[in-house]
């Protein structure tokens, strides 16, 4: 493969498999054909130990593709969750003889469309001062998700439990999730499904924090470089499919929300405002819950939750569960890479 010209920025990709090899060989696929504007592109495909036979598939299919120069297949040692296997990817990358300008994360159900990849480098590209760009995501019927958001907090809390129209332009200002912009736009944090970050956001801030298992890690993550300067951006014109929740089966309502949700949502709050204002947090939504379910009851109108969820919401936020102690980013041996025709 030629080397990058002159000026053409480097761009290194993390891609974390946990029990989809076909759609992350599909994900991989597509960010590689997409790369080819961008000769410097290599690729960390984190196996995060899996443990049904995806390192060996993953291994001999990148083997008769002909992507071993591209590709470094990396196991984990254990399945640390999504910011552990993003720390992997990018140690990976920062120990380079030659460290990329850029560190993408791709989610391995998601499909790259043509010159996304080279639009969110293209925009770090043109303004020095934006830390990070993501990407405009739908899905397969052609929706576009909502994945630019404002930072949640108590008032967010309270109008996302009231579920009241009356409430919920009140506080509009505090509403984390907006419509989606048609334009390039300025927004406080993004989804990870497609999120390129400069490399000097890494070296300034530190890694994800891997006590964030799955959710918040992002919003986190994008929270502490906004407090070191960094703006973050979502770009509609840079254009990724997402299946969404193929890992973690987030979009079936009919099974309840998962653990790693009421963990991260309350370390989050700790981690970023302290014990007191987690609690406030959660009487606000607490409150707000209970009106709706007052009048849910009287209106009749149907559940909005998953199965237990103000059980679960009382059990991870109530019970006493132990905070972690908060962590930047914990230092991450990402081991060596596994060549795939050697296996």
């Amino acid at each position: 493969m030629k080397p990058p010209a002159a000026g053409t920025p480097r761009v290194h990709v993390t891609l974390i498999n946990y029990r989809t090899p076909e759609l992350t060989l599909r994900a991989l696929a597509s960010v590689l054909e997409d790369s080819q504007s961008l000769p410097g592109t290599r690729v960390a495909l984190i196996e995060n130990d899996s443990q049904d036979g995806s390192l060996d598939s993953l291994a001999a299919a990148i083997a008769a593709r002909g992507w071993g120069d591209r590709v470094c297949l990396n196991a984990s040692p254990r399945n640390g969750g999504f910011s552990y296997g993003v720390n992997r990817g990018v140690a990976l990358g920062l120990a380079s003889d030659r460290p990329p300008d850029y560190l993408y994360l791709l989610n391995s159900d998601a499909r790259v469309e043509p010159g996304a990849v080279a639009a969110l480098a293209q925009f770090l590209d043109a303004h020095p001062e934006a830390g990070i760009a993501g990407s405009q995501v739908f899905g397969p019927d052609g929706e576009t998700h909502r994945t630019a958001f404002r930072f949640p907090g108590l008032a967010s809390e309270l109008e996302a439990a009231l579920g009241l129209g009356a409430a919920t332009r009140l506080l509009d200002r505090w509403v984390v999730s907006k419509p989606v912009p048609r334009v390039a736009t300025q927004v406080e944090w993004l989804a990870g499904a497609s999120m390129m970050i400069r490399r000097q956001v890494f070296e300034q801030i530190g890694r994800f924090d891997e006590n964030f298992f799955l959710y918040y890690e992002e919003t986190d993550f994008c929270r502490r470089a906004r407090a070191a300067g960094w703006s973050t951006w979502y770009l509609p014109e840079s254009r990724v499919e997402h299946l969404g929740a193929a890992s973690t089966g987030w979009k079936d309502h009919s099974k309840p929300r998962s653990p790693w949700w009421f963990e991260g949502r309350r370390y989050y709050f700790y981690k970023s405002h302290g014990r007191v204002y987690l609690w406030a947090t959660n009487l606000a939504w607490l409150l707000g819950h209970l009106f709706w379910r007052l009048r849910k009851a009287i209106q009749r109108k149907p559940d909005r939750y998953p199965p237990h969820f103000l059980r679960d919401f009382l059990r991870y936020n109530f019970a006493g569960h132990r905070l972690p102690r908060p962590d930047a980013s914990r230092a991450v041996d990402p081991g060596r890479g596994l060549s795939p025709a050697g296996r």
